[in-house]
């Protein structure tokens, strides 16, 4: 009995869904889900045989994400979902042909804990890659100013805020080709949602 469009994708970002539809990730590639959580944007790759690792700061997370993979006889080690910090991943460098960062950014501290975690997505992505990131952005919205690039959203949690400007220079920076326009989805009253997608020049 073929599976339902649920079980296949799972609750996939549909921004990612995006990068699947439009073949930038493929059966295959070695993809590393940076803050992977519970697994949201694997099921699907790991279903369409990707060579999958993950990282996230919480244990039940990873630990979830690994009896996925072994209940979908991935045969993936377990080694390949790993506890840990952005900023200070156990992966070596160029391992991934893409790398997925999806809604962590913008818990960054200040800018220095920023332009860490971004250093080690771009450390451990391959030269010709895709670094795929969702974050929160001030395109769109305007928020409460605390300190530095640090806003108040609409919740009232404090989250770092990239601007067009600033995902523009750092894209400058890393000397990176824009794959996408930045996307921008603004969520009523609330926060702003930036799709920045960059490919390592080979």
């Amino acid at each position: 009995m073929p599976l339902s469009v649920q079980e296949q994708f799972g609750q996939i970002d549909i921004y990612v869904f995006d990068q699947v539809l439009r073949g930038n990730i493929v059966s295959g590639m070695r993809v590393l889900d940076a803050g992977c959580g519970y697994g949201r944007n694997l099921v699907h790759l790991l279903r369409a045989g990707c060579e999958v690792f993950a990282l996230d700061a919480s244990r039940e997370g990873v630990e979830h994400v690994r009896q996925l993979s072994a209940s979908l006889g991935t045969g993936l080690p377990a080694e390949n979902f790993q506890t840990g910090l952005i900023e200070q991943m156990p992966f070596a460098d160029s391992l991934a042909d893409v790398v997925i960062c999806n809604s962590v950014l913008h818990f960054a501290r200040d800018d220095d804990h920023f332009r860490a975690m971004l250093s080690e997505l771009w450390r451990v992505l391959r030269p010709g890659g895709m670094l795929f990131c969702r974050l929160g952005s001030r395109i769109g919205m305007d928020f409460e100013w605390i300190r530095g690039h640090v806003y108040s959203i609409g919740d009232g949690s404090e989250w770092f805020l990239v601007d067009e400007e600033m995902l523009l220079e750092l894209s400058e920076e890393l000397n990176a080709v824009l794959v996408d326009p930045l996307k921008t989805t603004v969520v009523q009253d609330y926060r702003c949602m930036t799709t920045w997608v960059l490919r390592k020049r080979s």
